[in-house]
Parts: C-alpha cells; sequence; structure tokens
C-alpha cells in the first residue's frame, strides 16, 4: 500500500532524476519523460511547481531543461512531497468532508500521521536518493555525445 499520490513519487523521482543527469547541461522534460515512461505532458505541471518553489531551476532555449536550484543536501524528499501535494490541492480535486466527525475525529487523525510521515521524508535528502540510485546501479547511463568541429 502506497500513501504518497502518483504526482509526489513522481515529483521525487524527477528531482532525484535531475540531480543525477543535469550535468554538464540541463535535463529535457522529454528525455526526463523517456526514462520514466511517461508522456512529456503529464511532467509538466509537476516540474513548474518544482521550478515555482525554488527545487529546480529551469533553463530556456534549445538546449534547456531542468536542473537543481539548491544543493542536493539541501533538498530533502519531504520538502519535495509538500509541494506536489500543494499542487494537488490547487487542482481542486474532490471536495472534503464537511461534519463534526470529519473535523475533530478524522482530521487531526490524518493529520498527525501526515505529519509524522513527512517528517521521516525530511530525513531523506536527493544526495541520499542519488548515492542509494548509484549504488543499486538504477541510473540509466547517457551515451555523452561530442560535437567537435
Amino acid at each position: 500500500m502506497n500513501f504518497l499520490s502518483r504526482r509526489s513519487l513522481l515529483a521525487i523521482a524527477a528531482v532525484t532524476d535531475i540531480a543525477l543527469h543535469a550535468r554538464p547541461m540541463p535535463v529535457s522534460a522529454k528525455a526526463l519523460a523517456a526514462r520514466h515512461n511517461l508522456p512529456p505532458r503529464y511532467l509538466e505541471p509537476v516540474l513548474q511547481a518544482l521550478v515555482r518553489q525554488g527545487i529546480l531551476k529551469g533553463v530556456r532555449g534549445p538546449r534547456g531543461g531542468y536542473e537543481l536550484a539548491r544543493e542536493r543536501r539541501r533538498i530533502t524528499a519531504g520538502d519535495i512531497v509538500r509541494i506536489a501535494m500543494s499542487a494537488l490541492e490547487e487542482d481542486g480535486s474532490s471536495p472534503l468532508p464537511e461534519s463534526r466527525l470529519a473535523e475533530a475525529v478524522v482530521s487531526p487523525l490524518v493529520q498527525r500521521g501526515t505529519e509524522a510521515f513527512l517528517a521521516e521524508l525530511d530525513k531523506v535528502t536527493v544526495e541520499d536518493l542519488c548515492q542509494k540510485a548509484q549504488a543499486e546501479s538504477a541510473v540509466e547511463t547517457m551515451s555523452t555525445v561530442d560535437f567537435t568541429i
């Protein structure tokens, strides 16, 4: 059972992928989508939310794409999930229940659980995820192209 939304999982995977592949050039949304077997349009709202909140930096131009806006060790999985969750709430998904039971009993329980879950995610940095990906050989290498004339 997974407690994170698809958008949150995608956001963590995208930021980690960008951290691993953004040197020497930014990672294009097209390349990112191909590595994760997703349509590029599905990624854009998540990537833009991460840019607006200062996790990623968008680079324009023919060789543009995305790169980290901060050091890998200064971005936590919790930071990324909070941004993905707030972007999901802004989409205006299903309405929340409005009742005394929901407000007095269910909501505080869910809030405590969410805070505990995010506190655990705050202990994991993008640097930790990159090291784990490299240790597990989960990094797809890209062929380097030399454009020497």
